[in-house]
């Protein structure tokens, strides 16, 4: 590792061998000394959850100049923390990368998503932090058209940093091209249908966590949702912070 060039620690939820993780690392080489922690397989779905009951290994993948890749048995979380811990003593990163995921992780799905865990993680040690997402679950999904905008948007964070306690979630559509760029906020959306039911041969009942996402907005045109749908990459301030301001200003007449 070059100590003058920047650091960027990277995780994901899909695994260290996902496409995506590869992607970034190859649109990335030559801007920073990368340093990848991610999880041995897909975690989807893992959010914020870490790991408080279950042991944790960490497995060299690679290592070459610039480049240090490790893969770990436990969640997105676990990766950040077990990278910062054990490689990150002495060299503070410069930015956090969750991504790319294969799936987007717009309005509601930021919750759920093992990526946003990675960044907000990052964003928890305040160190600037951003998660890349496609609207495409395919292992070989293209990720080409986003290599420009990416590296744009490394480069911006790196040279102007951001405000304490907030991260971007970055979602691109699923197209060749781009209409733009939006700044947006997230939608309201509802996840229903998420429950299968099957009967196992042995006699007993078991279940599928699937369903199917709604946008309940979807006439609103400032929202994440509102911007993927027109072919527009969606960027998205995410506060750590997740106290509603306007109604603890109105709650006087709770306090004791």
């Amino acid at each position: 590792m070059n100590n003058n060039r920047p650091l960027i620690l990277i995780s994901n939820d899909d695994g260290y061998q996902s496409k995506g993780i590869n992607c970034l690392i190859e649109y990335l080489r030559d801007m920073a000394d990368l340093l990848v922690c991610a999880p041995e397989g897909p975690r989807s779905g893992f959010a914020c959850a870490f790991s408080a009951t279950e042991p944790l290994r960490l497995t060299v993948r690679r290592e070459e100049p610039g480049l240090l890749v490790l893969s770990s048995n436990g969640t997105p979380v676990d990766c950040v923390k077990l990278a910062l811990n054990q490689y990150c003593q002495q060299r503070r990163p410069d930015m956090v990368i969750g991504g790319i995921n294969h799936g987007d992780n717009a309005s509601v799905n930021t919750h759920y998503s093992g990526t946003m865990g990675v960044t907000m993680e990052g964003c928890m040690k305040y160190i600037p932090s951003v998660a890349f997402s496609i609207c495409d679950h395919r292992d070989e999904a293209d990720f080409e058209p986003l290599r420009d905008y990416i590296r744009k948007m490394t480069r911006r964070v790196l040279d102007n940093g951001l405000p304490r306690g907030v991260c971007l979630n970055i979602n691109f559509p699923l197209l060749s091209e781009f209409r733009g760029v939006r700044v947006c906020r997230m939608a309201y959306g509802t996840w229903g249908n998420e429950c299968v039911k099957m009967h196992h041969p042995r006699g007993y009942d078991y279940f599928w966590m699937v369903g199917s996402y709604t946008n309940d907005e979807p006439e609103a045109e400032d929202t994440d949702n509102w911007a993927l749908t027109h072919g527009y990459v969606a960027i998205t301030p995410t506060r750590i912070d997740v106290t509603d301001y306007d109604l603890l200003s109105r709650m006087d007449d709770w306090k004791e």
